[in-house]
């Protein structure tokens, strides 16, 4: 099923053969006969390292097009529009995201066997950090300054921006569990319409594990959690998942990319995840304090709140929430290794590395030491 030549970004690190196989040139043929503006596919440029889906570059005799390929189970047309309908309220707010293109009937998602397809326009600018693991902190303070900068512009964008919560929990970035006074109760009332998680969680001690690492943080923050407004987030705010006008450390952001994790969920929860990913080296903990790096937090807030005002309870409320905000996430990595993937050795290191190992981590003197610089106003 995998092209051996073709690796994709593994959960330590390394490059691994992908869980999805890469596009191939008769099904991208197939699916772009329902775009004939586009012309005709001539050579696909480039395929994806990332995980968790199929996507390449395609260039056409008359375009560069990303099309990217997710299994049914992962994404229907209706998940998948949720995601596009959002991008278009962006854009139509003057955020830089690629066009998502619709085919002859007028539809940006399209069913074809067991995959779902879209079709996005071209980024511009460059995609610095393509190569790089989600997981790998940003080594660049300056471009730090810019994310923070861009997704203060995105939050003010989304802005208005009303629709239901996301139709699944499969891979999308959530926080009904952190916001829930009683998190266990509510994933226990979850978990009969997500029965490949509920298969996993018969076989741990799930509600003591959620216990012990929401205990330090959850009861100081949820009420503060809970009050936030309700706002529309990226919810894999990255450097990987934006394009820059050049390499210089003054370059700007040109393009914003990849919302497949987007849900309801409000501005800090973005925000922390956006630390989260930019600021931890979560692959070189043993390297004590110099994985925390803090400059780039400070950054990122620096940037943020050129656009957007944070007050000091806004900053002490971001450091409370930090060590919470991959656990809705991390149970949906569970999910699908489990029940999508059949990877058992994929979701126990989403159980014991990512949901326990994350927030055990901010436990820890370096994890400590970062939180400090955040509630002292970063």
């Amino acid at each position: 099923m995998n092209d051996p030549t073709h690796l994709a970004h593994g959960l330590a690190g390394d490059n691994t053969p992908p869980d999805w196989p890469p596009l191939t040139a008769l099904e991208i043929d197939t699916l772009l006969r329902g775009y004939p503006a586009l012309g005709t596919p001539t050579r696909i440029d480039w395929h994806s390292p990332r995980p968790l889906s199929a996507a390449c570059l395609v260039e056409t005799s008359r375009a560069t097009v990303f099309i990217k390929r997710h299994h049914h189970s992962v994404r229907s047309v209706a998940t998948l529009s949720e995601e596009h309908r959002l991008i278009a309220h962006l854009r139509g707010n003057g955020l830089p995201i690629p066009a998502v293109l619709s085919d002859t009937h007028g539809q940006t998602a399209v069913a074809i066997g067991d995959w779902t397809y879209e079709v996005h326009e071209r980024a511009t600018g460059v995609d610095l950090y393509r190569e790089a693991i989600s997981w790998s902190p940003l080594p660049n303070r300056e471009h730090a300054c810019s994310a923070g900068r861009m997704l203060a512009a995105l939050h003010n964008a989304a802005e208005g921006y009303e629709a239901p919560q996301r139709n699944t929990h499969i891979l999308v970035a959530r926080s009904e569990l952190i916001c829930s006074p009683d998190p266990i109760a509510t994933l226990q009332a979850q978990l009969p319409a997500r029965p490949g998680l509920a298969d996993y969680l018969q076989g741990r001690d799930w509600p003591t594990d959620l216990a012990d690492l929401l205990a330090p943080w959850h009861a100081a923050a949820q009420a503060r959690l809970a009050q936030q407004p309700r706002l529309w987030t990226h919810g894999d705010w990255h450097v990987s998942n934006l394009c820059w006008s050049d390499s210089s450390a003054n370059a700007r952001i040109d393009a914003v990319l990849d919302f497949g994790l987007a849900a309801a969920n409000g501005a800090l929860f973005d925000l922390a995840t956006a630390i989260e990913r930019n600021a931890i080296a979560w692959l070189a903990l043993d390297t004590g304090f110099a994985a925390a790096h803090t400059d780039i937090a400070r950054a990122l807030i620096e940037g943020y709140r050129q656009q957007r005002p944070l007050s000091a309870a806004d900053t002490r409320l971001l450091a409370d929430l930090l060590p919470l905000v991959h656990v809705d996430f991390a149970l949906s990595e569970v999910e699908y290794f489990h029940a999508i993937t059949r990877s058992r050795s994929n979701a126990d290191v989403a159980y014991d590395t990512f949901l326990r190992g994350h927030a055990a981590w901010f436990s820890t003197p370096p994890g400590q030491a970062l939180l400090q610089v955040i509630r002292d106003g970063a």
